[in-house]
């Protein structure tokens, strides 16, 4: 497979390294995070703020994404890591009275620091890898993402239970420490910045080329209203375990697993699907599977719980790999990063605040009712993105 070529391709690789090993800890940190200031304060609510502090930057995406475009990339990732690695680690050195102010503050940071780095590390990889390539990086990268979310919360979890907040901290500051050393090692010549990329305005430049490009507006838009979607189906998901399964709360996470499980497999298939297809038609399909997969688990049962969790996972990510990977390719390199960030900002804004709205939609409309609706709502997203005879005509065959 494809794929092979990106673990032989040494940039890639190294960036690969990079965000396997840093998402680990931060991955960990933030399950972590929300049961450590559960255990301190006893408050549900500071708990879930936890949440909302490392996703509160993802706001200023396109701001935070035009220093990518200011700073040689590599540096950037070098020394964003190592900074990380120092501000989290110093939380070990903060007194107990004032440790969880000092924790949401970290939070807050790794957020904004997530942001910057992703968009670096898009432009990067978009300037070094082959373009041929960039399906099947992003497929793994989305593969990478979803291992750590299967692995790290349960290693985060099972150290702080039996030794408390301490190792977590040290873990998450020695996985940022060890990325920046990887980056180290990246060997990339990074054209000069030119004072195009610091003209008035300039912050605003992702954006305006995201709504004015036909063909990133659309996969950006659908992805955008997939993951609002999404996050409706994440906040139903207790509701479906009790009403629809007959189930206790923790069968929810055998429910994750699977979802998880699904997105790491298209991770790896993305490539050589994205070589068959244009990025538009992976992602219709990738749409409508997601829809589907939604609706059936309002029919209720195991099976069919369980195998629409694995289509979830499995529909869900290719939107996301197919922006990303049309955004890659379509953009300048002056202007990818805050490119990239504005896109990442667009598709995963929705989600949050579907997250936090749909627990009281639940709460008012019946889950057996709410998810067909939204499936019908993403059946008609993929039948708008999907590429009409003209438009393939015009287009050419995939990978052209």
């Amino acid at each position: 497979m494809a794929w092979g070529a990106v673990v032989r391709d040494r940039t890639a690789l190294l960036c690969l390294t990079g965000l396997l090993v840093s998402g680990f800890g931060s991955s960990a940190m933030w399950l972590t995070a929300g049961i450590w200031v559960k255990s301190a304060t006893g408050s549900d609510n500071l708990a879930a703020l936890t949440v909302c502090a490392m996703w509160a930057p993802v706001l200023a995406g396109p701001a935070i994404g035009a220093v990518a475009d200011r700073v040689p990339r590599r540096l950037l990732l070098v020394v964003v890591n190592l900074v990380m690695a120092g501000l989290v680690g110093s939380l070990l050195l903060v007194g107990p009275g004032h440790r969880i102010g000092a924790l949401f503050a970290v939070l807050v940071v790794c957020g904004a620091s997530g942001v910057l780095l992703d968009a670096a590390e898009a432009a990067l990889v978009a300037q070094a890898v082959d373009a041929r390539l960039l399906g099947d990086f992003n497929g793994l990268r989305t593969t990478v993402n979803e291992g750590m979310k299967l692995l790290a919360p349960l290693a985060g979890a099972g150290l702080f239970t039996r030794y408390g907040a301490g190792p977590v901290v040290a873990l998450d500051a020695a996985t940022f420490a060890l990325a920046a050393l990887v980056f180290a090692r990246l060997r990339v010549r990074e054209p000069a910045q030119d004072g195009e990329t610091a003209r008035p305005g300039g912050t605003a430049a992702g954006i305006r080329l995201l709504r004015g490009s036909p063909v990133l507006s659309r996969l950006v838009y659908a992805g955008a209203l997939t993951m609002l979607l999404a996050g409706v189906n994440g906040a139903a998901v207790y509701a479906v375990v009790d009403e629809t399964l007959d189930r206790p709360p923790a069968y929810a996470g055998v429910l994750y697993a699977f979802q998880g499980a699904g997105s790491v497999a298209v991770g790896l298939l993305a490539g050589p699907l994205l070589r068959r297809m244009r990025e538009r038609a992976f992602a219709a399909v990738g749409t409508a599977v997601f829809a589907l997969a939604v609706g059936a688990r309002a029919l209720g049962g195991d099976l069919v719980a369980l195998a629409a969790s694995t289509a979830i996972g499995a529909g869900l990510p290719c939107v996301l790999i197919a922006a990303m990977t049309a955004v890659q390719r379509e953009t300048p390199a002056a202007v990818l990063g805050r490119t990239a960030a504005a896109a990442n900002s667009l598709m995963t804004v929705p989600n949050a605040v579907a997250l936090a709205g749909g627990a009281g939609l639940v709460a008012v409309v019946d889950v057996r009712l709410l998810l067909p609706a939204a499936a019908l709502v993403g059946l008609s997203t993929a039948a708008w993105l999907r590429p009409r005879r003209r438009e393939r005509q015009e287009a050419g065959p995939a990978g052209t």
